[in-house]
């Protein structure tokens, strides 16, 4: 991939410290060849000459000979759990679908700029076996997993296996993103997040703002649910428009409260990716 054609690049940071085995560029609490010093530990435990500490020796009450050590930056594992149903078809021009293939490329390109292995698991109402991509550390997943999402034409209505993804991850603690447009019940989002409770979650909510105001003026207004495919016809007028404001608001603020009781800090794309929203994002946790 030539460098004039790289994906925008956001940085993030972990909750806690890696707990990769190999190194990399987040903090960590293990291995002995880091710069960041965690502490001084016996010489019977960890025989190095090379940073024997003399002043914390002659304070050991015990006088026994201190040691300091100091912890390795490690890589962690990083997913992209997706959310592909029929709900994320929907936009205009520019499909939500679309808007994630530019999250999951800049994701791709940015855990492989810090060294970290990225895999991928998506599903609508199963799991989707062409999406399951095992964690690695490639440069070139970056376009092919945009290219893979961008081509991709739902066919499930709901996102029922999100939950059984969770078993694709294996027992590792990991750093997932979980990308959706969270328009579920809030009970099967806490089957989500139940699912996901061994790892570190950032839920990325995708909307298109056409979703929660539509643009048509008064009148008959054919609609589609886009989770469940059944198809209505609404007399449009300012009352309703005014109704389905409140109801989206309502909406936002029962996601914000459930995240708040998960400890789950949501990362909300509305319209266009931008990576630098991402970066603050985690500058601001």
């Amino acid at each position: 991939m030539a460098l004039d054609e790289a994906p925008a690049e956001f940085f993030y940071r972990l909750p806690a410290p890696a707990e990769g085995l190999r190194p990399g560029a987040h903090r960590s609490v293990g291995g002995d060849g880091g710069m960041e010093f965690r502490g001084h530990v016996d010489w019977l435990r960890a025989p190095d000459a090379r940073r024997l500490d003399l002043r914390a020796s002659l304070r050991d009450p015990f006088h026994r000979w201190q040691v300091r050590q100091h912890s390795l930056p490690r890589a962690q594992t990083v997913w992209l759990v997706a959310d592909v149903s029929g709900s994320m078809a929907f936009g205009a021009p520019r499909r939500k679908l679309d808007v994630l293939a530019d999250f999951a490329a800049s994701l791709a390109w940015s855990t492989w700029r810090a060294g970290d292995p990225l895999g991928c698991a998506a599903c609508d109402d199963r799991i989707r076996d062409d999406l399951i991509w095992p964690p690695a550390r490639q440069a070139g997943r970056a376009p092919a997993l945009a290219a893979a999402l961008r081509a991709l034409q739902p066919v499930g209505y709901g996102s029922r296996a999100l939950a059984q993804v969770a078993a694709s991850l294996g027992r590792a603690r990991a750093l997932v993103f979980l990308a959706s447009d969270f328009h579920v019940p809030l009970p099967e989002l806490r089957g989500w997040f139940t699912a996901l409770a061994a790892h570190w979650v950032v839920p990325v909510v995708i909307w298109d703002e056409r979703e929660f105001v539509p643009q048509a003026g008064s009148g008959l207004l054919p609609l589609v649910d886009a989770e469940t495919g059944a198809r209505r016809l609404l007399w449009w007028r300012p009352a309703l428009r005014r109704r389905w404001e409140e109801a989206a608001l309502q909406r936002r603020e029962a996601l914000s409260e459930m995240f708040a009781r998960e400890r789950l800090r949501p990362l909300f794309i509305e319209g266009e990716f931008d990576a630098d929203a991402v970066t603050r994002h985690f500058l601001q946790g």
